[in-house]
């Protein structure tokens, strides 16, 4: 019974990919070289990419026509305030399929919605997607912090063809590797990715219909995926964690998210850290902490013997503080045999 089941799966796969190549070869025959485009966006990493088609629109290039799709919600939505303010025929989310009928291709830069079967169906060319990362490496919402927090050296932007029920599993069009520089922060890295994925989909599309021919599926088994960041992702394990891990992971999310840890009966986040050099006594415990005057910070020891310095941090219901506050405010008063970061 379940090889029939298999075999029946397999046929529909089939099935679907054949039609899928009869609707490209009917529409690369039929529609004219200018391409109309529906792009669905809501933060700074789809602004580069509307730039881009908004100007090729401009200069009589392979775009014709830009429409924008997008949240209403905040008043601060960049792609909003963009559409409106250079007259883009522009729609509030969710859609129907007749709007999408107007268009010839559906394009998704960040939009954070998974995009029915009917909508993605009512694009003659369907739609395809920019994604920030190398995939099939890092599916899912938070792509770039997880690349960084996991110590990858390199990532990239892909072109992909939006498949219904799940994201990012299409077929792939096109793709570039980016490397992650050691010390890179995420808010950089974002900047980065946003202007290379902006610059591979308008290459993409000026290579249409050839660049749309030729897509290469994905390795399902080589599939890693990067989920919605959680508060508990912030928290540091000393016990646990390497100095390189901790550091990646203040990385990953500096400019979304502040680690936390505690100390005594505080929540404290840590908002200034770095590297800090390996430890001579590697028999002390983890999570125990040394004032260094001389650098304006103090030390707290890994798992691994490495340490990781402390600049800035946060203390619940107060300021930023310096690391120099801190000590004075809060080490001070304690005994050496108490410097120690609790377990969260």
């Amino acid at each position: 019974m379940l090889s029939k089941i298999t075999g029946e799966t397999n046929f529909y796969k089939y099935k679907r990919k054949i039609y899928e190549c009869f609707r490209l070869v009917r529409t690369f025959s039929s529609s004219p070289n200018k391409l109309k485009v529906l792009f669905f966006g809501t933060d700074n990493f789809s602004l580069p990419s509307i730039e881009v088609l908004h100007k090729s629109s401009l200069n009589n290039l392979k775009v014709s026509t830009v429409g924008v799709v997008t949240s209403f919600k905040s008043p601060s939505n960049c792609i909003k305030c963009y559409a409106e303010a250079n007259n883009l025929q522009t729609y509030k989310w969710p859609i129907e399929p007749d709007t999408c009928k107007q268009y010839d291709l559906g394009i998704v830069v960040s939009f954070g919605h998974l995009i029915p079967s009917n909508l993605i169906k009512a694009f003659p060319l369907g739609m395809i997607n920019v994604h920030a990362s190398l995939l099939p490496r890092w599916r899912g919402a938070a792509p770039i912090i997880y690349s960084i927090m996991k110590g990858d050296t390199k990532t990239g932007v892909s072109i992909m063809r939006i498949e219904p029920k799940r994201f990012d599993i299409g077929d792939i069009y096109a793709q570039k590797e980016i490397p992650i520089a050691p010390d890179v922060l995420m808010p950089e890295l974002h900047t980065i990715l946003a202007k290379e994925g902006a610059k591979l989909l308008n290459s993409t599309l000026e290579g249409y219909p050839e660049s749309f021919k030729n897509s290469i599926p994905q390795n399902d088994k080589e599939a890693t995926y990067a989920p919605k960041v959680l508060h508990t992702l912030t928290e540091v394990d000393w016990n646990l964690m390497t100095a390189n891990e901790v550091y990646n992971l203040y990385r990953a999310l500096y400019g979304y998210k502040p680690l936390s840890t505690r100390f005594k009966d505080l929540n404290i986040k840590l908002i200034d850290i770095r590297l800090g050099p390996k430890l001579n006594d590697c028999h002390g415990s983890s999570g125990s902490i040394e004032i260094i005057r001389s650098e304006k910070c103090f030390r707290v020891r890994c798992k691994d013997c490495n340490s990781i310095d402390v600049f800035r941090v946060k203390v619940e219901g107060k300021r930023t503080m310096t690391a120099e506050e801190f000590s004075n405010g809060f080490l001070r008063k304690c005994e050496k045999s108490s410097l120690v970061f609790n377990k969260n």
